[in-house]
């Protein structure tokens, strides 16, 4: 990768490179069962890569480090669309499974994309994660900008699927939701950047208005 692990992405770390005191101790043990984080929004230290580790349940979250030489293994989530394809369905739950119809409805899609949260986590890691309940996070990375058309028709392809479809685009400069996009297209939308949260009209743009610090 040109510049490195990119938001979303999935990485397989050397669990005995992986070093913070500052880790709750449901860390430790459950990077020693399954060696995988994935990439936060939040700027680094240099050498350093912003992760986010999964726990057992959704009150177990944490967000730390991770330095650049414990990386094992980078997953896009545009890499893990072969994973579903070649996927029997056999205990596969419904978000994962919902995947392939995606697929088929998204064939128009020429831009890099493919499932984040735990159906992504689920996919690249082979530990299960999802459940019959979880929704399908989606991000497409679009380096130029999206008709309002476009993004809508991509948007209607995919709503009011169950499990509830969550579509994230990533512009080189934040991150901004499909469904917002597309229904607000005259106002502004909130625009995720790596230390702020603002709104904006401009995703492809650099920030103008602040709304919010975020840590």
């Amino acid at each position: 990768m040109e510049k490195g692990p990119q938001v979303h992405d999935l990485i397989r770390i050397d669990r005995a490179a992986f070093r913070s005191p500052h880790a709750p101790a449901w860390v430790n043990e459950r990077l020693s069962a399954c060696p995988w984080v994935v990439v936060r929004r939040t700027q680094a230290p240099e050498g350093m890569i912003a992760v986010g580790v999964r726990g057992e349940t959704r009150s177990e979250r944490w967000g730390g480090y991770a330095n650049q030489d414990a990386v094992k293994q980078i997953v896009q989530p545009s890499e893990l669309l072969r994973v579903s394809r070649s996927s029997t369905g056999v205990g596969r739950t419904p978000p994962i499974q919902q995947l392939k119809e995606v697929i088929e409805r998204w064939q128009v899609l020429g831009l890099p994309w493919g499932p984040t949260g735990s159906v992504g986590f689920e996919l690249a890691s082979g530990y299960r994660v999802t459940t019959p309940l979880s929704d399908l996070d989606i991000a497409i990375r679009a380096p130029e900008r999206l008709s309002v058309e476009f993004a809508r028709s991509l948007w209607e392809a995919v709503m009011g699927l169950q499990p509830k479809v969550d579509v994230r685009v990533e512009t080189p400069k934040c991150g901004f939701a499909l469904e917002e996009y597309v229904r607000t297209p005259s106002a502004r939308i909130l625009l995720r950047y790596a230390d702020n949260v603002i709104l904006g009209d401009d995703p492809w743009s650099a920030p103008s208005h602040l709304l919010r610090d975020v840590s």
